[in-house]
């Protein structure tokens, strides 16, 4: 495939048009020299799009890198410090940019939500928790009562741990709603809606009350970790339906 037929390869599932509230540059952010007649043979695939994955996958010899979270968010920004690096480091290499933010998210084949869903075997999944008007976590049973530890260690199975339990809330969790990432403020929902728990990323300091007051289980399973799921998801897709290699690159942040 060249860049352009990635490029509508990737849309065929993900379909950027339908989350068009998200101030994330959906799709191709940077291009390579010949988009329309480059054959794709590498893509690396990672959570983040700055200046150390990009450098990472050209060392792989990687022709186009996949993320979660893009370099581009609305607005013109200057490129200048820290900007100027990423962006450089991505046409001295001549590597394409791909991101996908909230369709990733949303996607119930290969999204972050539905696959940590997955990981907690949910049963009769249904999408949950509105963003700017857009559907973007899932929500479930578990197939059998968990303490709030037991169900944070079936969310990492390879051995991650999650960043911070908030036990406020039950300790025998039956159902679970699910938004990944920086997403502790439609805790909120989670509550209003009857869940025992809620699982998301990252929780903010001004988060801490407002769960506790609610009285709510919380799972921060670490913004990184919960927004691995979906670009490793995709990667298994494109190696599965088409001859491009793909690598994974791995930089925690710890957050």
């Amino acid at each position: 495939m060249t860049l352009t037929q990635l490029d509508s390869y990737f849309d065929s599932f993900l379909q950027r048009d339908r989350y068009s509230a998200d101030p994330s540059r959906n799709g191709i952010q940077i291009q390579n020299t010949q988009p329309d007649s480059k054959q794709i043979k590498t893509v690396a695939f990672a959570t983040d799009a700055c200046e150390a994955t990009a450098l990472e996958a050209a060392k792989l010899g990687a022709d186009v890198l996949f993320v979660h979270h893009g370099i581009l968010w609305g607005g013109c920004e200057r490129i200048t410090q820290s900007f100027y690096s990423r962006v450089k480091a991505f046409i001295q290499n001549d590597l394409a940019l791909y991101a996908s933010h909230i369709p990733l998210d949303a996607n119930e084949e290969v999204g972050n939500n539905y696959g940590l869903a997955r990981r907690l075997h949910l049963q009769n999944p249904v999408p949950f928790g509105q963003w700017h008007g857009m559907t973007i976590g899932v929500s479930g049973t578990l197939p059998q009562t968990l303490t709030p530890e037991q169900l944070a260690e079936k969310l990492f199975p390879d051995g991650e741990k999650a960043n911070r339990i908030f036990s406020f809330g039950k300790t025998q969790i039956n159902t679970v709603a699910i938004i990944s990432g920086g997403a502790a403020e439609d805790v909120s929902q989670a509550y209003e809606q009857g869940f025992d728990a809620y699982i998301t990323g990252e929780v903010m300091h001004q988060d801490f009350h407002v769960i506790k007051e609610l009285g709510m289980t919380v799972i921060a399973g670490g913004h990184y970790q919960t927004e691995t799921v979906g670009v490793k998801q995709v990667m298994q897709k494109m190696q599965n339906e088409t001859d491009i290699r793909g690598v994974f690159i791995d930089i925690p942040t710890g957050l």
